[in-house]
């Protein structure tokens, strides 16, 4: 059967898409039942004698298959659905006046006609021929009442045996419809189920392509930020090596309180070497929770904290990222205005680490390419600002850069969008944040655009 519809599919139309050709092969089997509804229905007529009736049912079986080949030669579909209707509302006009009228079992039979209409056109085809079937039907009742009801001139015995087969034609040529979309529909479900799975899938991949790449923007900065304390780490043992040393010396010569000293030095750099070494390992395990794909637990967070934490590692990838002459004057205009009575709230640290290192790798973008169109006086200014609220905890991303224009201020947050030049940004960055923020801590992210861009976010505290 399908090989069958699908020859009368249009060759224009046998490229489009799944759910297209879908519907092409509903459209084609309704008119092939039909045909079949047709053929069968001629030997009931044949039995009754009612031979006008048959060669009306011969004629529309040959009219079904000229509009198909019709169709595949290129006739639109609207036009096709209503000359297969058309014909149909004829035959079935006729065989009510000459099967008793009203109460005819064609009577019924009308009422496919607008829910083929729904079926192979639309809603509001199918209006249409609900009312051209009501009037047709209306027509019929007002000439009985008022001229009289058509003469059957066949016994009682065949009107019934006549109209017992019309009504079981009937009501399988409704099944099959039926069944026939219903098989379609399932077709689809099918098929959109197994697409959505492709693009959650897909998606994921995104999500986690997106988490390494700002995870590879951040590599220069935590380098920077482990040198440091490193450095000191590596300077405090070299110290307390040669402290070992004299304080050695110094034993040997019997100076026990000289000795005491240099042990309290070398217990102080050890606390040193303690400090910095835990430092390393607070940057590293931030480092490994920006690169998990699980979206982890929340914990009761020192935003102050993860604000500088994050504000420190965006500003050092950056500069090791961006040669321009705009990095050689961001030292003393990345500020910060932490409100020191913040309390701390329950966030997933690692996903609201990626929303602020998100919101400032964007405002450092957003300035350095200010400053590589201005010259002048312009001073790249980014500020990243806490403050608690009533019942809220704000977090600001303020830069004085370009701004974003009106015309697609309601698209930022639109996965993919992104005003970044190809091959600098996937346009997931504000999507992913939006969603961390408002699924993820039912809290909002709003932007505003004077002077500048200013990213907002508000979490709840009890969260």
């Amino acid at each position: 059967m399908a090989g069958l519809t699908d020859y009368f599919i249009p060759p224009g139309k046998r490229s489009a898409s799944r759910a297209e050709i879908s519907d092409e092969r509903i459209f084609i089997s309704v008119v092939f039942i039909s045909v079949v509804f047709n053929l069968l229905a001629i030997k009931t007529a044949y039995d009754v004698q009612l031979f006008p009736i048959v060669y009306m049912l011969l004629f529309n079986a040959f009219f079904s298959v000229v509009i198909l080949f019709l169709y595949r030669k290129g006739l639109p579909r609207t036009v096709t659905g209503h000359l297969f209707l058309f014909q149909f509302e004829a035959a079935f006009v006729a065989q009510a006046w000459l099967q008793g009228g009203v109460v005819s079992p064609a009577s019924a039979a009308f009422f496919l006609l607008p829910a083929v209409a729904m079926l192979i056109m639309g809603k509001r085809e199918a209006v249409f021929w609900i009312i051209i079937s009501t009037l047709s039907l209306m027509v019929i009742y007002f000439i009985e009442k008022y001229r009289g009801s058509p003469i059957i001139n066949y016994p009682v015995s065949l009107q019934k045996e006549l109209f017992f087969y019309s009504i079981i034609a009937t009501n399988f040529c409704i099944f099959s419809i039926l069944l026939v979309y219903e098989n379609a529909k399932n077709r689809s479900i099918r098929e959109l189920d197994k697409r959505h799975n492709d693009l959650v899938s897909a998606q994921n991949q995104l999500i986690q392509s997106e988490k390494m790449a700002s995870l590879g923007e951040l590599t220069s900065g935590i380098a920077h930020e482990i040198q440091n304390p490193l450095n000191f780490v590596i300077n405090f043992s070299e110290i307390s090596k040669e402290l070992f040393e004299e304080m050695d010396e110094t034993l040997e010569k019997g100076d026990t309180a000289g000795a005491r000293e240099m042990m309290q030095e070398i217990i102080q750099n050890l606390d040193k070497i303690n400090h910095h070494g835990k430092r390393v390992d607070g940057i590293v395990k931030g480092m490994l929770q920006h690169s998990r794909t699980g979206s982890g637990k929340k914990e009761l967070t020192d935003l102050n904290a993860l604000c500088s934490e994050f504000h420190r590692l965006a500003y050092h990838g950056f500069r090791a990222k961006d040669n321009s002459a705009v990095t050689s004057r961001f030292n003393g205009i990345i500020e910060t205005d932490f409100d020191d009575t913040l309390p701390e709230i329950h966030v997933v640290p690692q996903d609201m680490g990626r929303v602020i290192l998100n919101l400032l790798n964007n405002a450092f973008h957003a300035v350095s390419e200010r400053q590589k169109k201005e010259e002048g006086n312009y001073v790249p200014r980014i500020v990243i600002i806490t403050k608690e609220l009533k019942d809220k905890i704000q977090i600001a991303v303020k830069d004085n850069g370009n701004g974003i224009p009106d015309a697609i201020k309601e698209k930022i947050f639109q996965p993919f969008f992104t005003t970044k030049p190809t091959g600098q940004g996937t346009g997931l960055g504000l999507s992913l944040a939006y969603d961390i923020v408002t699924k993820g801590h039912g809290g909002e992210l709003k932007v505003e655009t004077e002077a500048g861009t200013t990213f907002i976010i508000y979490l709840p505290k009890n969260n």
